[in-house]
């Protein structure tokens, strides 16, 4: 389960808008406890490389918006949940992975632990999982953008406009899809954060300052 892009690579220092689906469009999340399952698959398989500026967890897909600060690094081997990682050149007991692997096997791993759970089989969630760089100065066409209210495509998107436009599109997911009035409502986003209404640390509310303008 590779992560699908559209661009080359991702690259260091860039802001990512990551997002997959169930498959077929089913659900990936069942009750309470798979969300916050994954949200611990977040932490330990996301942070590592960057900053989480927005979050959402809906019932049958995320969104995740990432700053990248580090396109690989170093783990134990020990941590090791798959094949498709390079062995470090300077120390044998650790290996080298990159964002691309760790969002697979953090999609693999979470996938493996539903089945269990509800005794099923077969593909949970789409094989290829989207990044869109949202603040790359060219060559970049992301998939989306919100006029008035009504998800369009966007043929020139401007690098400077579109952090802000993702960022509000992620936390306004729940009240798009009529779960909820409000997107503070919504327990599994960072939206409830931002708000402080809530103390999560997943959410690097410092960092997405000099991106973003709260609201």
């Amino acid at each position: 389960m590779n992560i699908k892009t559209r661009i080359v690579h991702i690259e260091k220092g860039y802001i990512y808008h990551i997002y997959n689906q169930g498959n077929n469009k089913q659900n990936i999340f069942f009750e309470r406890e798979n969300y916050l399952f994954f949200l611990k698959k977040m932490r330990a398989y996301i942070l590592p490389y960057g900053d989480l500026l927005a979050w959402c967890l809906m019932p049958n897909h995320f969104h995740l918006m990432v700053l990248v600060n580090e396109v690989t690094v170093t783990v134990d081997v020990e941590q090791r949940a798959t094949v498709g990682v390079t062995q470090s050149d300077t120390d044998g007991s650790q290996i080298n992975r990159t964002i691309n692997q760790s969002i697979g096997i953090m999609l693999r791993s979470y996938t493996r632990a539903i089945n269990k759970q509800r005794n099923r089989t077969g593909k949970l969630i789409r094989e290829k999982t989207k990044a869109e760089c949202v603040n790359c100065p060219m060559g970049i066409s992301p998939s989306f953008i919100v006029s008035q209210g009504i998800t369009i495509v966007n043929s020139k998107p401007s690098h400077k406009q579109y952090p802000q436009v993702c960022f509000n599109y992620i936390h306004e997911n729940p009240v798009k899809a009529k779960l909820v009035k409000s997107k503070t409502d919504w327990e599994f986003s960072s939206a409830r954060d931002y708000a402080g209404l809530r103390k999560g640390k997943l959410a690097s509310r410092d960092v997405a300052n000099n991106y973003l303008i709260i609201q």
